[in-house]
């Protein structure tokens, strides 16, 4: 189907001994790999921050540099859910959700205390 029109790029050192033979493996560690997912809640992360405030009341300040229309936009709402890359915050007022992308939030907002866990201690500020 390919035929001749379109061909695969050429990268110098494909046909040298320089490791690269036109399929990419990319360099894998000896052994076996494991994710242990206990160890996020060590680091004070902001996901990790959010989730450990999951339920409490902010505003989320978001910046989208691209947009004329919502250069800035503040969210208010309860923390629902927050993951390495977005945060789920739901309004009661109007009952809408927001799915935010955590590279457009500037900073949060709290209106009462922050819970905050840090080299395995629970913290209150």
């Amino acid at each position: 189907m390919n035929g001749s029109y379109y061909q695969n790029p050429t990268f110098p050192g494909a046909s040298d001994n320089s490791g690269f033979n036109g399929n990419f493996q990319g360099n894998t560690p000896p052994g076996n790999i494991s994710y242990n997912t206990d160890l996020d809640m060590e680091q004070s992360y902001i996901e990790n921050i959010l989730r450990l405030n999951k339920g409490k009341r902010v505003k989320a300040y978001v910046s989208y540099p691209d947009s004329s229309d919502w250069k800035d936009k503040i969210y208010t709402g309860i923390i629902e859910e927050a993951g390495k890359d977005h945060l789920i915050i739901s309004d009661p007022n109007t009952g809408i959700w927001y799915l935010i992308r955590l590279i457009y939030l500037n900073y949060v907002e709290f209106g009462e205390r922050i819970n905050y866990s840090h080299s395995y201690s629970e913290k209150t500020f």
